[in-house]
Formats: structure tokens, C-alpha cells, sequence
């Protein structure tokens, strides 16, 4: 980054504006990842498959939505769909976290106007109209002050919709508050309310989260938790502690920062955090619109230099109704990339938009494209510099991996892990081209039964930008972590097979041998 601004390589040239995407390969749709949340437009097995074809590596599952049972169902399909397009991808689910809905039991639409009063009251028994809005908290009279702002709405003002409506508190009266309504909405379906001191005074994980996690999430064998609203680096020890609980070491943890809160502490969090996303649609609510990219761009500066993946959310939101986003939006996508992101999560424009395929698809298209005149070498440099010398063995090793595959121009990286730590590191250094990790499994017993690991490990690396898993045979773990030619000829052919290698092409690749780390060059046989 130079003044603030993020370089692209040069030269620039217009020839490659003019150039068609179309023309370009499409064996991978692109380095950055995309998180699809699957729902009532994408749940069937061929649209989870054409989705996953599309360039979807991670399917989140978000709670706030519909039955465990639903959700079940969704999962099912999503695991055929991947044995039919035989790819792999990991499971996300969301937390709910501390959610303040609307108690709207019947169901029917609210229509708030501009400049009319509306009073949110703790007295649940009253019917949702455009005179109540009753909320199942009873301190909020005690925590809102006259002047101060509240937020509801089933999508938080994405811009696109009016859907969400903001209110001005006026004044309180015992246990309810008199609001003034600011703009025209029309509140449908399950509508939340969004008032930053409340969520502060709540727990982070709430009962039901604990229950969908410990039962729903245990028995499915979950990749990745997304912690909702998470404000302090104690919010992550304690899901960490309850995962332990529950024999669920292996899970991923993503902070999801999109408050205030979470964002004083956000250094804090990134260390205890396996990942971040940032949740711009509430965050876009608590901080200044202003600020929020300021925000965005620290937020992925710092979890570069950590080596941490960090995703995006909220960035084609009119996708929803549209076949084609925004011009802001597609510059939004990809401004993300160069800043480094490494996924973009699409919320509603897959649960419930109406182009879900194309969606990722486009949003695939522009993240690769971005990519090809992304200034990789300057962060490559900017990560060294922030690391540091003398470098530890491990950092060391795997920038040599990434500096070789620029220096001889190299098509792939492929990295022999079992944890997945090397592949990550890696892709740490921003290499231009993608990296495939080929996790050698370990054997493992306790005291019923012997078994692999490594399915899982191979699945958590579809979070991180450029590295693409690929699960050896357990023959492979026999002398531990080793690319013995059969295991490396199983990737190469791969790459071939996806027409990403040809002739002549050179592969770097990083393996271990004894307690040695070894980065070494192969030239494909013409």
C-alpha cells in the first residue's frame, strides 16, 4: 500500500480491459474464495452442484433462519451435490449470537411511515403494528437515551430495498420507548433490531447457538463457526472452550466483527481467531458510512500480516433481484481483492435471491480478474518487511516456495501437508497462482478405534485464498509428511486433468523430509 492506495501492476494495459473474460480459462474461477449461505433458492442437490461449479468452496449455514430439520435437509443435499460435481467443500455455520427480533407471531407485514411515532415496548403480548413493536428484552428503556438511534429490519439496509426502517428515540415511558420513524418501510418476515448498547450487555453464544453447535454441529461434523457479533478476544476462548466440551477440537473459529465493540478489540481478537469476516451490513450501521472502509482496509492489513484468512460480506446485495450488480459493487468486489481479502461471503443474494449460480459466478468472474493485475509481488514484500528477520524455519521456508514460483514463472505450487499449517503459510505470501495442498493423513486412536485425520484439515483450507485441497491416500502417511513420487504424480495429473497444467510447464513444490523443509523445482516433460 503506497498513501493509502493500493498498487496494481503495471503496465496496465487496455488491451486487457478489451479482452473478453470468456476467453480466459476457467478451470479455476479464481484465487479468491466465495462463501455461499444456502437457503430457499439454493438448496436443491442441482443447484448446490451448479453452485459449487460456479466456484462456491464454503456453504454456510445461518440459524436465524427456518428449523434444524430444514437445515438438515439443505445438508444432505449439499453432500451429494458434492459427490456428484466431485468437489469438496466445508461447512459454515453462523451463530445467531445476541439477536433482538421483533415478536411477530402472526406473521404479517408492518408498515412504518416517515414522521408517524412508534413505540417498541417489553410487553410481548401486544400485537405488532405500526403503533407497537414489541421486543422480548425488558431493559431497553434504561438503556436508550432520548436522541439516540434504532435500526429494524430483515436485511439492514442494503441500500437496495425498503425493507429497513430507522427510528429516533424521543422519548421513554416505563419500560417502553417512543421512537420517531424516519423513513417509509415495510417490515416482512423475521425482522431484527439493531441497537449496539443492548447487543454489548448480552451474551455472544447464546442457549440456542450452544445447542445447535453441541447437537446440530456435532453429530454433522462441522468445518467452521462463525461467531456472530464478536467483541472481545473472551467471546473467542469461551467458544473455544465449549467446542473442547464437546470433542469439537477440530472446528474452525471466525471472529465475525460488526460492531463497534468489535472493532476496539480487534487486535486482540485476530489472535485468539482461526479467520475473520467482516459483517459489513450491521457494522455499516454502527460505525459512519465513512469509516467503514478505513475499517475494512486495517482489518485486512492486519490479518494478511497474521497470515489469518479474512472475507468480506455485503457486496452485491442488488443481486438479490438482479442478474447484474452495481457498477459500485462490482469495484466494491474488487477493490477487496486488491486490498487482499481472501473470500467474499454472499448472504442474501444466495439464500434467498433469485440468482444464486450466477451470482457466485459473477462474483467469481470479477475477483479473478482483479487478480491478474493485483501487485502481488508488493505484498509479497510488504509480508517479509512485517515479519521480519531473522525469519523463523517455517516463515522462511515457504516465502522461498513463493519467491521461487515467481522467479521461474512456475504455473502451480504444490505443498505436502497434514495439518495444513504449510499450505497456509504459503498462501500467506500472496503467491500469484494457486497452490495445491496435498494433506498427507495421519493415523490416530483413542481408546475404541484407530482412524485418519485429514479430511478435515484438507476442508478448512477452502477458506484461504489460492490454495486448493486435495486428500492423499492413507498409504501416503505410512513415512509421514513425504511427496513420494506416486502422491506428486497424483497432483500433477490434476492439474492436468482441470487444464491447468501443459508441457514444459514448471511446478514448485514444498514438502518435508525427515525434520527438513525442502523447496524444489519441477520441469514437466514436453
Amino acid at each position: 500500500m503506497q498513501g493509502g492506495q493500493m498498487v496494481v501492476e503495471e503496465p496496465l494495459r487496455l488491451s486487457s480491459i478489451l479482452t473478453s473474460s470468456n476467453s480466459k480459462p476457467s478451470y479455476l474461477p479464481s484465487l479468491t474464495k466465495i462463501v455461499g449461505t444456502l437457503g430457499p433458492k439454493s438448496r436443491s442437490v442441482e443447484t448446490i452442484e451448479a453452485c459449487l461449479n460456479a466456484g462456491m468452496s464454503v456453504a454456510r449455514f445461518d440459524f436465524s433462519w427456518l428449523d434444524v430439520d430444514y437445515h438438515q435437509e439443505t445438508l444432505n443435499n449439499l453432500r451429494l451435490a458434492m459427490r456428484n460435481a466431485k468437489k469438496l467443500c466445508a461447512v459454515m455455520v453462523d451463530t445467531v449470537g445476541p439477536e433482538l427480533p421483533i415478536h411477530n407471531q402472526t406473521g404479517k407485514p408492518i408498515e412504518l411511515k416517515a414522521d408517524d411515532r412508534v413505540t417498541i415496548t417489553s410487553d410481548i403480548s401486544k400485537e405488532p403494528s405500526a403503533e407497537f413493536l414489541p421486543v422480548n428484552f425488558t431493559g431497553l428503556s434504561q438503556i436508550l437515551k432520548k436522541g439516540e438511534t434504532v435500526f429494524l429490519g430483515q436485511y439492514l439496509f442494503t441500500g437496495s430495498e425498503n425493507t429497513s426502517v430507522w427510528l429516533e428515540v424521543l422519548e421513554t415511558n416505563g419500560s417502553d420507548v417512543i421512537c420517531l420513524v424516519k423513513n417509509t418501510a415495510t417490515l416482512t418476515g423475521f425482522v431484527l433490531m439493531h441497537v449496539s448498547q443492548v447487543l454489548a450487555s448480552l451474551p455472544t453464544l447464546s442457549d440456542n447457538d450452544k445447542k445447535i453447535i453441541s447437537e446440530w454441529g456435532s453429530h454433522n461434523d462441522i468445518d467452521i463457526i462463525s461467531l456472530s457479533y464478536a467483541r472481545n478476544a473472551q467471546d473467542m476462548r469461551e467458544l473455544r472452550a465449549f467446542l473442547g466440551e464437546h470433542n469439537l477440537n477440530e472446528v474452525q473459529v471466525f471472529a465475525k466483527i460488526e460492531t463497534v465493540e468489535g472493532l476496539k478489540h480487534f487486535d486482540e481478537i485476530l489472535q485468539e481467531a482461526d479467520g475473520i469476516i467482516l459483517g459489513r451490513g450491521n457494522l455499516g450501521i454502527d460505525l459512519p458510512p465513512e469509516k467503514v472502509f478505513l475499517f475494512q482496509k486495517y482489518a485486512v492489513y492486519k490479518s494478511n500480516m497474521a497470515g489469518k484468512p479474512v472475507i468480506i460480506s455485503r457486496v452485491v446485495d442488488s443481486m438479490a433481484a438482479n442478474l447484474r450488480p452495481t457498477r459500485a459493487e462490482a469495484t466494491d468486489v474488487a477493490n477487496a481483492v486488491l486490498d487482499g481479502a481472501d473470500g467474499i461471503l454472499l448472504g442474501a443474494e444466495t439464500l434467498r435471491g433469485l440468482y444464486p449460480v450466477d451470482t457466485i459466478r459473477t462474483v467469481g468472474k470479477i475477483c479473478a480478474e482483479a487478480e491478474t493485475v493485483c501487485n502481488h509481488s508488493f505484498h509479497f514484500k510488504r509480508i517479509s518487511k512485517h515479519v521480519g528477520e531473522p525469519m523463523s524455519h517455517a516463515e522462511s521456508v515457504a516465502s522461498s516456495a513463493v519467491r521461487a514460483a515467481i522467479k521461474v514463472n512456475a504455473t502451480l505450487i504444490i505443498a505436502f501437508t497434514s495439518s495444513g499449517a504449510a499450505a497456509q503459510l504459503i498462501a500467506k505470501y500472496r503467491p500469484p497462482l494457486p497452490v495445491f495442498a496435498v494433506v498427507i493423513p495421519r493415523l490416530k486412536s483413542n481408546s475404541l478405534k484407530w482412524s485418519f485425520t485429514g479430511s478435515a484439515q484438507a476442508r478448512h483450507l477452502l477458506g484461504v485464498r489460492g490454495v486448493y485441497p486435495i486428500l492423499a491416500s492413507p498409504l501416503a502417511a505410512s513415512s509421514g509428511v513425504s511427496s513420494d513420487e506416486s502422491t506428486l504424480k497424483v497432483a500433477i495429473d490434476h492439474g492436468k486433468s482441470v487444464g491447468l497444467l501443459k508441457p514444459n510447464d514448471r511446478v514448485v513444490v514444498f514438502e518435508k523430509i525427515g525434520d527438513s523443509a525442502v523447496v524444489k523445482i519441477v520441469q514437466l516433460q514436453s
